[in-house]
């Protein structure tokens, strides 16, 4: 198949995956089954990764389905979805913590990063435990408690004991908590596979001007701190900056 590297439609769907969500999402393409005529949901699907990927990997006699409150972003998988002719999978719009979906209706479950961004986590996966064949799997990754230590010790010698910082590092997972949170919906975990990878600056400024970074990470640093004592953070962070970021694969049945 050839493409035409000039036409608007395809540089709109070669756009570059945020580093972020790519990061984790190639640890879930690692470990995730991948079995023949599987029926399965990407749940918090946004703009079709890792969808359109594992449609793809499962290949035809499967089919996959993106779940995400999102209409713009599920707007945009879907046009990918076209362009890229993947027919095996699916958007729908609508709400992890309720679902549009009958009772046992998939083989697989994935989550990207979702556990992030559902508003009621403990909902969203009592829905996956509801819309889940008996037997079947949920799969899904998440960053940890721990994640960009090395920012948050300047932070925290910026701000000494701050108890604004220290529930915004650890509202993040552990893996003590998955097994709770997903005990609690019925699951048994079956594997956790954790590891790290780095993200590396020039210096604090190029951190705090990175795109992504003003995206996701900003807002909430913002609301532990004001913009006097960032200003001090992103001078003190040392040059070169190397932040460790540890993640989680977790498979449950």
């Amino acid at each position: 198949m050839s493409h035409d590297f000039a036409s608007p439609a395809f540089v709109e769907h070669y756009d570059e995956l945020p580093l972020w969500s790519a990061a984790f999402g190639q640890l879930l393409l690692e470990h995730v089954p991948l079995r023949p005529g599987t029926v399965a949901l990407d749940v918090g699907c946004g703009t079709g990764f890792p969808l359109l990927e594992l449609a793809q990997r499962l290949g035809p006699g499967s089919v996959v389905h993106g779940l995400d409150p999102w209409a713009t972003a599920a707007f945009r998988a879907d046009r990918k979805r076209r362009q890229w002719s993947v027919a095996n999978a699916a958007l729908r719009i609508g709400d992890a913590a309720s679902m549009p979906f009958a009772a046992h209706s998939f083989d697989l479950l994935v989550s990207n990063l979702g556990l992030n961004n559902f508003a009621d986590a403990r909902a969203a996966m009592a829905e996956c435990r509801r819309v889940l064949r008996d037997g079947g799997t949920l799969a899904l990754t998440t960053n940890l408690v721990g994640h960009m230590r090395e920012l948050y010790e300047v932070f925290a010698e910026v701000l000494g004991e701050n108890e604004a910082l220290h529930a915004h590092i650890h509202h993040r997972a552990t893996i003590a908590s998955l097994h709770q949170l997903l005990g609690d919906a019925g699951f048994t975990v079956t594997r956790v596979v954790e590891d790290t990878f780095t993200m590396r600056y020039a210096t604090g400024t190029a951190l705090f001007r990175h795109d992504f970074v003003r995206f996701g990470f900003l807002p909430g640093w913002e609301g532990v701190a004001g913009a006097e004592v960032l200003a001090e953070v992103e001078k003190r962070l040392p040059s070169p900056l190397t932040l460790t970021i540890p993640r989680a694969y977790v498979e449950a049945t």
